[in-house]
């Protein structure tokens, strides 16, 4: 296992940003991922692990402790009868990649998650989810090397806390499960609507009629294709804020004054809010700040784009100016996506 010295955050968050971390090691089986805790303990220092850093962004500060990249490679196939697949997916694979591999096999249960930049292991951290599906309703175990006693455990997705882009591994478990392989189980055959609306009005305006893992894959690859930015080519973290979630009452207030809010209706008297829209309200649509270096992207007021920042700190007045806006507006307080950190 190599130790690297003194190496620049900036390559690893598709922000581009940051400081330096002290120390850094890439672990491509799960005997490194031990060495690469055993290291950190011996050392006394903090740890943190990162796949291809689309969804973080490092402070300018830097990081003082152990940059672990993990890079676990694993595909295997348990088919337990004609319908049910069970895959079992190392951290480490590109997590796009996993879900053009299940639908070209026809399993259903993650075609929506197409084009998601990120690897496998951290799709559960923060409950990824797109167009209808999230990993938590095809995720039937996490293996994990548990840093508190420095064993392999089994994480029933059924005690992940599973929450609107949140678990447990976000919460009350942050950093503190280093998460080795996940296993899905997903079905054989064909998705079946409703489909989530802006899915559905594409198939429609596309005249798809065959629902397939495979045509469902491709709308929404088109979707995403002509909506953001890839994350190869221009520096961004995806949708850096969530859609907000408000009371039914809040709901109905901010409708009184602002007709034709977006609005998806949930469980329990709540109603989710688009992020996006609120935003260009406040005048931030294709806004590109000069102060900072930052954007919106021009098809999507969710993503920012760093164009010419400097540092992380560009970005935080960047999302400030956003975030102040809309609370000054609609009362309602943007929450950031992306992790900031250590």
């Amino acid at each position: 296992m190599e130790i690297k010295e003194s190496v620049s955050l900036s390559n690893y968050s598709t922000m581009a940003l940051g400081g330096t971390t002290k120390y850094l090691t890439t672990v491509n089986n799960k005997n490194e991922l031990v060495e690469a805790l055993k290291f950190a303990k011996e050392k006394s220092i903090p740890f943190i692990v990162v796949g291809n850093g689309s969804n973080i962004i490092w402070k300018d500060e830097g990081f003082s402790g152990l940059l672990i990249v993990n890079n676990i490679l694993q595909y295997d196939v348990f088919q337990e009868d004609e319908t049910n697949f069970y895959i079992t997916i190392g951290a480490g694979e590109n997590w796009d990649s996993v879900v053009e591999r299940t639908v070209s096999m026809g399993l259903t249960g993650i075609e929506a998650l197409s084009l998601i930049p990120g690897k496998a292991g951290a799709t559960p951290i923060q409950n990824v989810g797109a167009y209808g599906q999230d990993i938590s309703q095809t995720l039937t175990t996490i293996e994990a090397l548990d840093s508190q006693s420095s064993d392999y455990v089994l994480i029933p997705g059924s005690d992940c806390s599973f929450g609107y882009r949140t678990s447990r591994f976000k919460t009350v478990d942050k950093n503190r499960f280093l998460i080795s392989s996940i296993t899905l189980h997903l079905i054989k055959g064909d998705p079946a609507p409703p489909f989530y609306i802006s899915l559905q009005s594409y198939l429609d305006e596309h005249h798809v009629t065959t629902y397939t893992p495979s045509t469902i894959r491709q709308a929404v690859i088109d979707i995403r294709s002509s909506k953001l930015p890839n994350v190869n080519e221009v520096h961004n973290c995806g949708s850096f804020f969530a859609n907000p979630i408000v009371s039914e009452s809040e709901f109905y207030l901010i409708n009184q004054e602002y007709d034709m809010i977006p609005n998806w209706q949930l469980e329990n008297n709540y109603v989710k809010l688009s992020a996006a829209w609120l935003i260009e309200q406040c005048g931030f649509k294709d806004n590109h700040d000069n102060e900072t270096g930052m954007a919106t992207w021009h098809n999507h007021s969710l993503v920012l784009v760093n164009e010419f920042a400097k540092n992380t700190a560009d970005l935080l007045v960047f999302k400030n100016k956003i975030v102040d806006a809309v609370k000054e507006k609609f009362n309602i307080t943007l929450e950031q996506e992306p992790e900031l950190l250590p």
